[in-house]
């Protein structure tokens, strides 16, 4: 079996009422461009909660482990933790790996 991607499922929730400004914020920042560039993304999409607005859905998917711990180690990271410090007060995790 080949390893084909491997998946992050992420799960923000934010403080009261700033899910839209912490995307904003990512938007505007020119976050999202940045990491979408970086090797071995495959994808990288936030969607909003229809039934829960202070929740956040990240869908990572990433060429291979490796490429995702690269990813976290990026200069442009610590920007995004700093704007998670300031809009998200939980953060969730799972991933799996995906084969063919």
């Amino acid at each position: 079996e080949e390893i084909v991607m491997v998946l992050f499922h992420v799960t923000y929730t934010a403080l009261p009422g700033k899910a839209e400004a912490f995307l904003q914020a990512v938007r505007e920042e020119g976050l999202l461009e940045t990491i979408r560039k970086e090797d071995g993304c495959l994808g990288y999409d936030y969607y909003l909660s229809w039934e829960q607005p202070d929740q956040i859905l990240l869908v990572e998917r990433w060429r291979d482990s490796q490429a995702q711990k690269t990813h976290l180690a990026a200069p442009h990271m610590v920007r995004l933790g700093e704007l998670k410090g300031r809009y998200i007060g939980e953060t969730r995790v799972w991933s799996c790996t995906v084969e063919e």
